[in-house]
């Protein structure tokens, strides 16, 4: 089913635009043009050949047709069996109001199409816009270069139907078919959307040195998934920052160096435990989110310092040291106690002090429960 609006200035009358559509189906098939979907629709499903509905025609054109073209529910089709309904054109006979009353609004519905009445629009099929590269080799392929010169072609040719159709990319899918092995698997996220075929082979090329196929190639599947552009606006008195392809570049080479665990941006995990995060993916697409500037700022050792404390009597701190330094301790503020994650294997318990050591200022210590030690968190600048 499709709309032939506008044809008529290509091939003529709609006779003639239906002889055309015959001929390039190219085999016997029913065909019908009318003035609304569901009319064309029953006509050809209907009646063999071709079929022209001329408007104000529909309904005595439909009359002979059966009324199981109209499909609807179960208790639709029964009820018109119990009244002997034949054919379109005694259901159209039917007075309005009585199929209502009888029928609902699926009654008067079926009406309506026996009618050749019905309207609405179509729903227009789109088909994905999947940009996939397939490749074939003639003979298998072990080595990186010859490699990276098959997939730049591929790529190439990718960037140009994605720039054709106004999308950028943001992440790459590789698929190599190996000989006697298990396929090898590549899959790149990159952080904010491009379209440069050159960065992409590069980001390509350093996953591949980490990860090498184990065997020789037989074929190559490779895959762009197609996102909107990127827009920004970059403020006129915000200092230059490196452009996101190139510094996708160099955290890929950081990655292949220290492991893709030790790269990313710090993210907060779900637990009251201090200085409990994980390191996620960049997404540079967030804007930078200004803050006041703190009065107190705190500077945590990592991995916080064992140390010796002394308390007075009443259970305080009374003297620290360790190999940050020690003394006195001649004020303190605490304890707080805090504990988590009871239900894993990961438990812990502190209970922490806020002291100001002589000669040493303010630092946040804590006595872990678990290990009974004392350790130094930090120092309060």
């Amino acid at each position: 089913m499709f709309d032939i609006r506008g044809l008529g200035w290509i091939y003529g009358t709609p006779e003639q635009i239906a002889v055309e559509i015959q001929r390039r189906v190219g085999i016997a098939a029913n065909l019908a043009i009318a003035s609304n979907p569901d009319a064309a629709v029953h006509a050809a499903r209907g009646i063999r050949g071709m079929t022209i509905l001329p408007p104000g025609r529909e309904a005595a054109i439909l009359a002979p047709l059966p009324p199981y073209l109209l499909g609807g529910s179960p208790e639709f089709a029964r009820t018109l069996d119990l009244w002997g309904i034949r054919t379109f054109g005694e259901l159209a006979d039917l007075p309005p109001l009585g199929v209502v009353a009888r029928l609902g609004e699926e009654g008067a519905h079926m009406q309506q199409q026996a009618r050749g009445l019905a309207r609405r629009q179509l729903r227009l099929s789109v088909d994905p816009l999947v940009f996939r590269e397939e490749r074939e080799l003639e003979d298998s392929v072990d080595l990186i270069e010859p490699l990276l010169f098959l997939l730049s072609q591929m790529l190439s040719e990718l960037c140009g139907r994605l720039h054709v159709h106004g999308r950028f990319t943001n992440e790459i899918r590789l698929r190599l078919k190996l000989e006697r092995a298990a396929d090898h698997t590549t899959a790149v996220c990159l952080p904010v959307p491009m379209l440069n075929s050159k960065v992409l082979l590069k980001l390509v090329q350093l996953e591949l040195n980490e990860r090498p196929p184990q065997a020789p190639i037989e074929k190559i599947e490779l895959e762009l998934i197609a996102v909107e552009p990127r827009t920004t606006q970059h403020g006129l008195f915000l200092p230059a920052s490196p452009e996101p392809e190139k510094l996708e570049i160099t955290l890929a080479r950081i990655r292949g160096l220290v492991g893709a665990a030790n790269v990313g941006a710090p993210e907060l995990l779900n637990t009251h435990r201090a200085d409990a995060f994980r390191m996620g993916p960049l997404n540079m697409a967030k804007g930078v989110i200004s803050t006041p500037r703190p009065k107190l700022a705190f500077r945590r050792f990592r991995p916080p310092c064992p140390a010796q404390v002394w308390c007075a009597p009443h259970g305080k701190p009374a003297r620290i040291f360790s190999s940050k330094g020690g003394g006195n301790i001649v004020a303190c503020a605490g304890p707080w106690q805090t504990s988590g994650d009871w239900w894993t294997l990961g438990l812990w318990g502190h209970q922490e002090w806020d002291v100001e050591i002589q000669n040493m200022g303010v630092s946040r210590i804590y006595r872990d429960y678990l290990r009974e030690q004392w350790f130094i968190e930090g120092n309060y600048d």
